[in-house]
């Protein structure tokens, strides 16, 4: 709830800054992105994930991997440095070459509380991070809002995300206790260097197969249309990562437990299926149906091509909850061999749609066709495993989706029909809004839909155990 609160706030300052700036803008700093965000793979080294998961941890430990990233920070910088009007030129881009220098500062200032967040994860302290996430969210968007505002462009989101990282750090040194000293072990940083460059490959493969479609974009259209892609990814994103994530973690940490129990393991991975399929779905269609007055509302009119994209992702993380709990489940029965050739399998066909989206459609919108097929796929082979592993097919798990999906279609129905109707836009979205909830719940209770019914009675629960 506490992480939700964080975006929900981070999505307001979004939301000001795009009603304030130009696309064109945005997509300059997701260009931007796509460098440092490969680039921290090798700053990082994986050395941070290797330091929560070393059985026992010093100080020696802690101080060995912040000088050895501090080092790395500092060569990463300078190549990117140099290398910075190349890139401008690769991406056609005059003006990037001083936004790329400044903006990967963000390496190098991340290093200062890269520790303290490994330091956060061994302890679980976890509510410090929202403190950070509160401390440095408000005063870098409201330093970024009034940048824009006084007309600074590109150069307010570039303030905004430098001051973003700058008050991340200085939050975690206030409330986290551990301090750098100066010592430094190379046979510690050899051990968990040792498992940290398996990590250290397998992000950097994962960061270069996600930025791949920004990249063509980026490369082969525009800056603009870069920014129409990200904000329409941005949006289903921001709703399924909050909602999958809560309900995974009320129906999935039980999984391990029934690794050898195969009924019931298959009845706990239908039930996070089926729950997050009837919660999901609606949503991703309900916003689907909305793209365009929510657009309209939120953004303005400039931001109007974004609305494919909007309904081009909202169908491909409709699909989800089925890739969540299958994957979930893999792992619960300590099958990571079977995890990791199902990763390479989609990484394989996922980039081969991209070519082929790339070269068949040539737009933009083409290569968000692509990624929803590739979804579709993905769904088919993370599900093939678990017939064998716990007896839950793939026809089985369609079956059990079913019901959402069809509910969801006669929403959308009542939904467009509506909007069919001339009145204010304000006026018809929330209208809108309220028609698809009644439909699709008013369904769901008709018809005695048993998620709708799970749902209902663990709502009860939960009120009557807390005494309300």
């Amino acid at each position: 709830m506490e992480r939700a609160g964080v975006q929900v706030m981070q999505f307001v300052v979004t939301i000001v800054l795009a009603r304030l700036l130009v696309p064109e803008q945005f997509g300059l700093i997701a260009l931007v992105a796509i460098v440092i965000s490969i680039a921290d793979v090798f700053v990082q080294s994986g050395l941070g994930i290797a330091l929560i998961r070393k059985k026992e941890v010093d100080d020696l430990d802690y101080s060995s991997v912040f000088f050895a990233s501090l080092t790395i920070a500092a060569a990463v910088y300078s190549i990117i440095f140099v290398s910075a009007p190349f890139i401008s030129d690769f991406f056609n881009q005059d003006g990037l070459t001083p936004v790329i220098r400044v903006l990967t500062l963000t390496l190098f200032i991340g290093v200062f509380s890269s520790i303290q967040n490994a330091y956060v994860a061994r302890h679980m302290m976890f509510r410090k991070l929202f403190f950070r996430g509160l401390c440095a969210t408000i005063p870098s968007g409201a330093l970024g809002i009034l940048l824009a505002y006084q007309g600074f462009g590109v150069w307010a989101l570039v303030t905004q995300q430098l001051s973003n990282a700058a008050f991340s750090v200085l939050a975690m040194w206030i409330t986290v206790p551990w301090r750098p000293h100066l010592q430094f072990s190379w046979e510690r940083l050899k051990t968990l260097f040792s498992f940290g460059w398996k990590l250290l490959v397998s992000s950097l493969i994962d960061n270069i197969y996600d930025k791949i479609r920004a990249l063509v974009i980026g490369k082969m259209f525009s800056s603009a249309a870069l920014a129409f892609n990200d904000r329409g990814d941005q949006f289903p994103k921001l709703l399924i990562t909050n909602i999958n994530n809560s309900i995974s973690a009320v129906l999935l940490p039980s999984l391990s437990a029934y690794q050898d129990d195969k009924p019931q393991l298959k009845r706990l991975a239908r039930r996070s299926i089926v729950t997050s399929s009837f919660v999901i779905i609606p949503m991703m269609t309900g916003l689907a149906v909305l793209a365009k007055p929510f657009v309209l509302i939120l953004l303005g009119e400039k931001w109007l091509p974004c609305v494919p994209f909007i309904q081009a992702y909202c169908f491909t993380y409709a699909l989800y909850p089925i890739h969540s709990a299958n994957l979930s489940a893999i792992n619960a029965m300590g099958r990571s061999d079977i995890f990791l050739k199902l990763e390479i399998i989609k990484k394989i066909y996922g980039f081969a749609l991209l070519v082929g989206s790339y070269l068949y459609f040539k737009t933009p919108i083409g290569l968000a066709y692509g990624a929803m097929v590739s979804a579709v796929i993905s769904t088919f082979v993370n599900a093939s495993p678990n017939k064998k592993l716990m007896g839950y097919s793939y026809f089985e798990q369609v079956k059990d989706i079913c019901p959402s999906f069809i509910l969801a279609a006669v929403m959308a129905l009542g939904m467009y029909g509506f909007s069919l109707i001339e009145m204010n836009l304000h006026v018809s979205f929330v209208l809108q809004i309220i028609l698809g909830i009644i439909v699709y719940l008013g369904l769901a209770k008709i018809l005695h839909l048993e998620c709708f019914e799970y749902i209902i009675k663990t709502i009860f629960e939960l009120r009557k155990k807390h005494g309300r």
